[in-house]
């Protein structure tokens, strides 16, 4: 969902810390806070033991082209500017996360959130960097009530401070490039200030968002930023630079995550949240108490696969419960063009969703039945009868109502 385009402000903010045949294992990301980054294809291996099935051998003169997948051709640009200079897959990333923040503010920012799953191709370690967005410490249960004791509009509440989480990318990028980075911090950067300072093309994807009533345009800095000289909005092809963001860069590139986390630029963070009649709480002390988390991956098995993704907060498990509804229906027998295939990824979907939006939160202050959904011994103790119920649900040519979409997912995970 579209954030707002100050530093750091975002909906979302979690409270108060996180708004028979053998299995070929692969690795798989779910769709991250940020943006979605394949730096590389690589094994999965459970986290907690050896790759269990080596991999095939490579031919001695056979060559790995680096390869880098990113939301725009700037950023993936970016990461491999990064890879031949030598760079590894976490450069790369840090690299292309400053550029989308760039050429895409809609979805990512360098002052919101990450999750970023990491597989090291020499020991077979996968592991999580959670940078989600946390509560300011002095966040309530009520913050989001109005005077009238009634809960607050989507559209009045989301451009707010309050609805503003301290930021975790910078950190979480940082540790992880501290643990597993080759080239120097400082020289990650270059290819998004070049970018910032020069200007870039507003591209399709940004250029439809910026006509669309979204309540963020609507604030005095977004509606400055996406302006022409003329006061008229910018649209597809539009050159568009920031000096400004260039300049921080520049800050980030020298000072590693304090020129975020600390100083001038913290102070401007806390200063616009705590702006207009619904002010936020959060503090310097909240932006330099920021710490990333390590979490292990959940990986469950898809037909001949192992797939491996982010713990709640994330919706990774999600994913996991979505390719087990899947794995009950013929949809791999399908092409990409047959209708039918796309109804079951729909239908499924709709299941999936209904008990994420019901079970999934913040597993420090929340129990969230993770292995309930995606256990795969569970699974396959399930009785036929439920198996061909939920099989039945997702396969029907007719549409499933919202009130069948939640009886059915409580059923289905009451039965796993």
């Amino acid at each position: 969902s579209p954030r707002a385009h100050a530093p750091g402000c975002g909906a979302g903010a979690r409270l108060p810390r996180r708004c028979p045949a053998p299995k070929k294992p692969v690795m798989a990301s779910f769709r991250l806070s940020i943006a979605c980054i394949a730096l590389f294809v690589a094994p999965c291996t459970n986290p907690q033991s050896p790759q269990s099935a080596p991999a095939a051998p490579r031919p001695e003169n056979a060559k790995v082209q680096p390869f880098v997948i990113a939301a725009n051709p700037l950023a993936a640009q970016a990461g491999m500017e990064v890879l031949e200079r030598g760079g590894n897959a976490i450069d790369a990333a840090i690299a292309v996360q400053a550029m989308l923040s760039l050429v895409e503010p809609q979805s990512s920012g360098m002052g919101g959130g990450t999750i970023m799953q990491h597989l090291d191709g020499k020991t077979g370690q996968l592991v999580v960097y959670d940078g989600r967005e946390v509560a300011p410490a002095q966040a309530s249960r009520e913050m989001f009530m109005g005077n009238d004791g009634k809960p607050l509009g989507f559209r009045e509440a989301v451009v707010s401070g309050r609805a503003t989480g301290v930021p975790g990318a910078v950190a979480a990028l940082a540790l992880a490039h501290r643990e597993h980075g080759k080239l120097p911090w400082s020289s990650l950067f270059d290819a998004s200030i070049r970018t910032a300072e020069e200007g870039f093309i507003i591209s399709p994807r940004l250029g439809r968002f910026l006509p669309q009533p979204y309540p963020q345009l609507d604030q005095p800095d977004a509606r400055r930023y996406f302006s022409r000289p003329d006061g008229t909005r910018m649209t597809t092809g539009d050159r568009l630079r920031n000096p400004d963001y260039a300049a921080f860069l520049r800050r980030l590139a020298k000072d590693g995550p304090d020129a975020l986390y600390r100083g001038s630029t913290a102070a401007r963070i806390v200063a616009r949240t705590r702006e207009g009649p619904l002010a936020g709480t959060m503090t310097m002390a909240d932006l330099a108490a920021y710490k990333p988390v390590k979490r292990t991956p959940l990986c469950a098995p898809y037909r001949a696969y192992r797939v491996c993704a982010p713990p709640p907060p994330s919706s990774g498990v999600g994913m996991l419960a979505l390719l087990g509804l899947l794995e009950r229906t013929d949809i791999a027998t399908r092409g990409p063009n047959d209708p039918q295939a796309w109804f079951l990824f729909a239908e499924a979907s709709r299941l999936m969703y209904a008990d994420r939006d019901t079970y999934v939160g913040d597993a420090d202050f929340v129990k969230v039945p993770v292995a309930g959904m995606i256990e795969p011994a569970a699974r396959t103790t399930m009785s036929p009868g439920t198996i061909s119920s939920i099989g039945t649900l997702v396969s029907r040519p007719s549409r499933m109502t919202r009130q069948e979409d939640f009886t059915i997912a409580w059923s289905f995970a009451i039965a796993l």
